[in-house]
């Protein structure tokens, strides 16, 4: 995992892909406050300081060496209305699904909200 030095910006959060389906994952954290997996990007666990950042790679290592998930990272994100948003394209696009197909990826209504215009 990424050292302070070689961190994404703050605030972020820990994007994956699910080893069995390779579904793009979330960190989250459940009622008991125990780190877990969301498909939904809204809920995802946001680090704004250096401790959450390396609580959520600290889970990331855990489940990476429990083949949960593949290819765990910070991504720095927005902070919107709807939750946050990954700044980069690459980041945002893997929260929608299929390109060609919007009636079917997740941005047809699983309760991801398409990327933000701009």
């Amino acid at each position: 995992m990424a050292t302070a030095s070689k961190r994404v910006p703050l605030p972020a959060i820990l994007l994956a892909n699910d080893l069995l389906d390779g579904d793009v994952v979330f960190a989250t954290a459940n009622d008991a406050g125990t780190l877990a997996w969301t498909r939904d990007p809204a809920p995802a666990l946001v680090a704004n300081d250096d401790a959450a950042a390396e609580r959520l790679e600290a889970f990331a290592t855990t489940e990476l060496r429990g083949n949960k998930v593949v290819d765990a990272y910070l991504v720095d994100v927005t902070i919107e209305a709807g939750g946050p948003v990954p700044r980069h394209f690459r980041e945002r696009f893997k929260t929608l699904g299929p390109s060609n197909r919007p009636d079917l990826g997740k941005q047809a209504g699983e309760g991801i909200a398409s990327a933000p215009k701009g």
